[in-house]
């Protein structure tokens, strides 16, 4: 598995805890998470050795890449299976677990939404 595919499973991730804590007390809070996140993504690049031209097409990829995925997930719910395994593999291509990773991002939402934001930043967030 490479970087980006490692990266388009964090972003899915990430799309989902934005989806399920997305309201007025945490729109701060996980906009600083947002902008952590994307300038974690500028180091890595960085790391990498691609050139400073190549890392701002390569942001704008991701943000991109991101923000479709974000799209795609809007309406997770409404969705039926076939549905979100189109949307899955809209993001991933031909990956050879689809029904897998439906069930999984299923549970996923489902585990965020009986917690709190904060119950996954404990330790993490300085006050």
């Amino acid at each position: 598995m490479c970087f980006s595919d490692r990266l388009i499973f964090f972003l899915l991730h990430f799309a989902f805890v934005l989806k399920v804590y997305k309201n007025e007390d945490n729109s701060k809070l996980l906009q600083e998470i947002y902008d952590f996140n994307f300038r974690q993504l500028e180091l890595s690049i960085r790391e990498i050795g691609y050139g400073d031209q190549s890392i701002n097409k390569k942001m704008k990829d991701y943000i991109n890449l991101f923000h479709a995925i974000v799209s795609d997930i809007h309406f997770w719910d409404d969705y039926s299976n076939i549905e979100k395994k189109n949307k899955i593999t809209n993001i991933l291509g031909n990956f050879e677990k689809i029904d897998y990773l439906v069930d999984y991002f299923n549970d996923f939402k489902e585990d965020l939404s009986k917690k709190n934001l904060n119950y996954f930043l404990k330790g993490v967030k300085s006050s």
